[in-house]
């Protein structure tokens, strides 16, 4: 997960706030909205010159960053003494960002990079190797079939273009099978 961290002081306290790149809340997901209103920020700032809805930061995986965009065009946020009046703005390790009178900090920035899975390249796969073995006495007088691919029946080579005539099926993708006579 890619995380941001936020510093800021409010009411003589020191805060911090974490924004990660997906979001557990009920606002838009992917991004953190920062405002004065709690209907519609994540993190929410009291001071008065901070607007209802201000910026949002939101990570682009296609940039590999945070960015924070500006929300409101007549309070524009200053980043790193720079109005954001439109589009966004790359957000670094130490990047300043005024919403009013309000100073916040970029302290920290932890970014993975996606685990790359390797995958092999398919294996090829070879034909079973056939035993060849010499026939045996009780072989002798026997012949080879076709075993019909549906119902498993054996049938003689000149059925080949006639199908099986247990179930019809036809007998071109059938495996040859040594009938011995007397088994089934």
């Amino acid at each position: 997960m890619n995380q941001l961290t936020l510093q800021w002081v409010e009411a003589g306290q020191v805060k911090t706030y974490t924004v990660a790149d997906q979001q557990q809340s009920g606002k838009p997901s992917g991004s953190t909205r920062i405002g004065r209103d709690p209907v519609r920020c994540n993190l929410v700032l009291t001071h008065p010159t901070v607007s209802g809805l201000h910026v949002e930061i939101f990570y682009d995986p296609q940039r590999g960053g945070f960015y924070l965009r500006n929300l409101r065009d007549s309070n524009p946020p200053v980043v790193d003494r720079q109005k954001l009046t439109e589009g966004d703005v790359m957000l670094r390790q130490g990047t300043s960002i005024y919403l009013g009178q309000v100073e916040l900090q970029v302290t920290a920035i932890a970014t993975r990079v996606a685990n790359t899975v390797v995958v092999p390249p398919p294996v090829a796969t070879t034909a079973p190797a056939l035993l060849v073995e010499e026939p045996t006495a009780s072989q002798a007088g026997s012949a080879y079939g076709l075993r019909c691919p549906r119902c498993h029946q054996i049938s003689p080579y000149e059925r080949l273009s006639l199908g099986c005539p247990w179930c019809g099926t036809s007998l071109a993708a059938a495996i040859s099978v040594l009938m011995v006579p007397g088994e089934k």
